[in-house]
């Protein structure tokens, strides 16, 4: 008989375990969390990697043991987590590399700075600030695409061996939520490619993208989303996503590679005669394994991968698509014939944009955080929750000069698919307009504590001073 059985205890299901047939397996862990998984005597820990059970695409191999003996620390597991560092930085220790992007989020960011390299925002801020002719344009001028001239000036300058990758957002959620066009990512990958550097995306929201083209790019109005979408991942190499965006999921993400693609043969090592030394993919299962789960859920609860399922489906429908572009540019309009500055037009795919300098006037410096004001004024007047990402959230005095003159000082209205009514939007622009009209007496912010902690607008404290 197993070691563990169902049993009751206060009259609930849960579990009883013969101590003298454990082997701390960890099988009781999952039907009860509670349970605990450790012995801090006899239970070690040992990173495996390689290897595969199933016979899908290839028959099953043995894993390699890499590691041993390592201490069963829960709940971070700091030995584990140490030992999995060092196999990732042995490939390039201590070397610095430059990965540009047409607007790396926020915390996309934020990790490559804790790897220790540089990332670059390489877009056209002119035009992003420009504002139309009675607000409207006839047809979208895709603010969100990349530089492609000054991406090969980078690359060149650089030297291709200390760009590791080229990475392209859609849509930009950095630069606004503008979109980005399909000749953008063509160009892109081409130029990447031309270099031999992998081309990646940050496809969180890749079925607005997929939207833009079709209504404003020329050869793409009898497309389908789905067809559209294909033709945009041909283009890269790998992409990441979250997947609580265009995956209409509550919790999940992805993370992929093109089958022994260019990253796949830039970051691999390879024996003499062609043969695989050390896969690239292997290592970065080692990585997920030890910091999320196996790579059939990640971590994600059954329910989350069904829903996630469902809901890349449901983003290809072009009405849906449709009415939520729509409603982001109602908001936008809105606040555009209320009279306020700064407002990013056309609107992005999932919520509006608000310029801070602009809206101040020019008048608040960036040591002032007055995005951080702005939002928290209007949460405290009228309960509206926006997000700042600017100057605090983009750490723009922490950059060098280049750097912060790629930073978009502004703040975010997303507006939350499949929810919001006409009603609640014109509430939105009613208390904006109101809050622009009282700007001069909205407070600046200080950082009073964990200024230069990684990713601060998730950890640091700031209070408000008045505005002189």
């Amino acid at each position: 008989m197993a070691a563990i059985r169902p049993a009751l205890v206060n009259g609930k299901p849960s579990l009883e375990v013969d101590e003298k047939k454990c082997i701390c397996c960890g099988a009781c862990f999952p039907p009860c969390p509670p349970m605990a998984i450790n012995d801090p005597v006899h239970s070690k820990i040992a990173i495996w990697v390689g290897g595969k059970n199933s016979n899908a695409r290839g028959k099953p191999t043995f894993m390699k043991m890499v590691a041993s003996g390592i201490p069963n620390n829960p709940p971070r597991w700091p030995e584990v987590s140490e030992i999995v560092k060092k196999i990732l930085a042995a490939r390039y220790p201590g070397k610095v590399f430059t990965i540009p992007s047409n607007g790396h989020f926020d915390t996309t960011e934020g990790n490559i700075k804790q790897m220790g390299s540089i990332p670059r925002n390489l877009y056209n801020k002119e035009l992003l600030w420009e504002v139309p002719q009675d607000g409207k344009y006839e047809k979208n001028p895709f603010k969100g695409n990349m530089d492609t001239e000054r991406l090969e000036e980078l690359i060149k300058a650089l030297g291709p061996e200390n760009v590791p990758i080229v990475y392209t957002t859609i849509t930009n959620n950095t630069v606004c939520g503008q979109p980005v066009s399909m000749a953008n990512l063509r160009e892109s990958s081409r130029i990447a490619h031309k270099y031999g550097i992998p081309f990646m995306l940050d496809a969180a929201r890749w079925a607005e993208n997929a939207y833009f083209i079709k209504v404003n790019e020329e050869g793409y109005a009898d497309k389908s989303i789905a067809a559209i979408a294909t033709e945009m991942f041909s283009y890269c190499d790998g992409f990441t996503a979250s997947l609580k965006k265009d995956g209409h999921a509550n919790m999940g993400g992805i993370l992929a590679f093109r089958d022994k693609g260019l990253f796949w043969k830039n970051f691999s090592d390879f024996n003499a005669d062609g043969t695989v030394q050390n896969d690239v993919g292997v290592m970065l299962k080692v990585k997920q394994i030890s910091s999320y789960g196996n790579d059939s859920y990640g971590g994600m609860s059954g329910r989350d991968i069904m829903a996630l399922a469902a809901g890349l489906y449901e983003c290809l429908e072009f009405n849906y698509l449709d009415e939520r572009v729509k409603q982001c540019e109602y908001l936008a309009q809105g606040f555009y014939k209320a009279g306020v500055k700064g407002v990013v037009l056309p609107a992005g795919g999932h919520g509006v944009y608000i310029n801070m300098d602009a809206f101040f006037d020019g008048r608040r410096g960036h040591d002032t955080f007055a995005g951080e004001g702005f939002s928290l004024e209007l949460i405290r007047r009228y309960g509206i929750r926006v997000s700042e990402l600017g100057d605090y959230s983009m750490e723009y005095d922490l950059k060098t000069p280049e750097q912060q003159a790629e930073v978009c000082n502004v703040v975010r209205f997303a507006v939350n698919r499949s929810q919001l009514s006409q009603e609640h939007l014109d509430y939105v622009i009613a208390a904006v307009k109101a809050l622009y009209e009282d700007r001069e007496n909205i407070p600046n912010m200080r950082i009073t504590w964990g200024h230069k902690l990684p990713m601060r607008h998730f950890h640091a404290f700031l209070e408000p001073y008045p505005n002189k």
